[in-house]
């Protein structure tokens, strides 16, 4: 930041970080708390992982001295791009393959973190939310397996597809703005990956 010296660029770091600090709260706020809403989770997400995306894209834009207009849209295509990413990321705690994201499944349940597939199952699955909701208030391992696999058996992880579907659609639709080029299709491209990716 003080190498670049430029305000504007100081000033989008600036309020990136807080906005990050301030979601990192608040998910530290909602931990082991079955009640939350899935517009807090959104909220959570959108404060930290989409706005180091919209950061990243926007400073891009800066940085390339581009008019407002296209720096919009690169801030746009940003948060799009980091809110699908996390919907994956959320996805794949339940679903993906261990060895290839080297993450361990149900990561984020036994940490009492509630993510977009366990609210739309608790939403869904009254009988055995009970259950879930025992994992995130207590945290731990337990039942971990029966879980997940609950969670796949309902709608969860095809309505967080779903989601996530349509902010890289919204995404890639904010490079309408850019000219043609090679770095424009890396940037639609790249959305595209932050949807299909296995880790």
């Amino acid at each position: 930041m003080t190498e670049v010296a430029q305000p504007k660029i100081m000033k989008v770091l600036a309020d990136a970080t807080n906005t990050m600090a301030e979601g990192e709260a608040l998910q530290l706020i909602d931990r082991h708390n079955p009640a939350t809403t899935e517009g807090a989770y959104l909220t959570v997400i959108r404060s930290k992982t989409a706005k180091l995306f919209e950061a990243a894209a926007l400073l891009g834009a800066i940085l390339s001295k581009s008019n407002t207009p296209i720096e919009h849209a690169m801030g746009q295509y940003g948060m799009h791009l980091g809110t699908a990413f996390q919907l994956i990321d959320d996805i794949l705690d339940y679903s993906g393959n261990t060895e290839k994201s080297g993450k361990q499944l149900g990561n984020d349940l036994s940490q009492g973190k509630v993510t977009l597939p366990s609210f739309i199952f608790c939403k869904m699955n009254p009988k055995e939310v009970r259950l879930v909701r025992q994992v995130i208030k207590e945290g731990g391992e337990s039942r971990l397996a029966e879980i997940q696999k609950l969670i796949e058996s309902t709608g969860g992880i095809e309505y967080t597809m779903s989601f996530a579907r349509t902010e890289v659609e919204r995404a890639q639709k904010s490079l309408s703005v850019l000219p043609e080029s090679p770095f424009r299709e890396g940037a639609y491209a790249l959305a595209q990956f932050a949807l299909e990716r296995t880790h």
